[in-house]
């Protein structure tokens, strides 16, 4: 895995007063990823386990490296399918994606043959073979509406997490509006910070902001959690 790309990755919870400080510092230094429009979207992933609940049980344990497997979307459209895996290990991440055509997507969720298997992208492979072999399937949908700043020097990028969701209805996936139930206090929100070796210290100095305090919070984690307690 030495040629692989980590990236550090910091995580806080927040209140709104927070957030919105952080808004304000952030908008005169920082700039809004330019792909966004309106300065927010809506991402939805779709994450998936083995019979045994694998992923899950890796997660609350910590196991190291670790992988996780989700298929996202973004404001409920199905014109750009991602398949992605993210990988932890010693504290740092990695993620590696691919593109999907809706019929691959299809294959995926109903367990389906694949034609021309060999010429697919090494991570839809990787992935259909954990499927195939390990039973993997969809278990949880995450939802939630970001805020993206992006800052090229040491690659580092601020999200905003906003209204952080959960759904069991993954066979609605595509649907414009699926039940969902909140996963946090009204009011709490959840801030990232991505970086690849160095983290400008103005970065660090506008994190500084009383009652913020990194945590190891899992959006993943925690949704499975609501849902295999029959909160959802």
């Amino acid at each position: 895995m030495k040629d692989l790309k980590y990236r550090y990755e910091w995580k806080y919870l927040c209140n709104i007063r927070q957030i919105e400080e952080i808004k304000n510092r952030l908008k005169y230094i920082v700039p809004l990823d330019k792909h966004t429009e309106n300065g927010q979207y809506c991402i939805r992933s779709m994450y998936f386990d083995n019979l045994d609940n694998r992923c899950y049980y890796e997660n609350e344990n910590g196991i190291d490296p670790r992988e996780k497997f989700r298929i996202r979307i973004y404001n409920a459209k199905s014109d750009r399918i991602v398949l992605e895996c993210k990988r932890k290990e010693r504290g740092k991440t990695y993620k590696s994606s691919c593109l999907l055509k809706e019929d691959e997507y299809r294959a995926i969720l109903d367990g389906g043959s694949v034609d021309n298997i060999g010429e697919k992208h090494p991570l839809f492979r990787k992935f259909y073979v954990l499927q195939k072999s390990q039973l993997f399937k969809p278990v949880v949908i995450v939802e939630y509406d970001r805020t993206p700043y992006v800052y090229r020097v040491g690659n580092v990028r601020i999200t905003l997490d906003m209204n952080i969701r959960s759904s069991n209805e993954v066979a609605h996936f595509f649907d414009e509006n699926i039940s969902t139930r909140p996963v946090l206090q009204s009011g709490q929100h959840l801030l990232e910070v991505k970086y690849d070796e160095l983290l400008p210290d103005f970065i660090k100095d506008i994190l500084q902001i009383d009652g913020l305090q990194r945590s190891a919070f899992s959006k993943y984690y925690l949704c499975r959690k609501f849902s295999m307690e029959g909160l959802l």
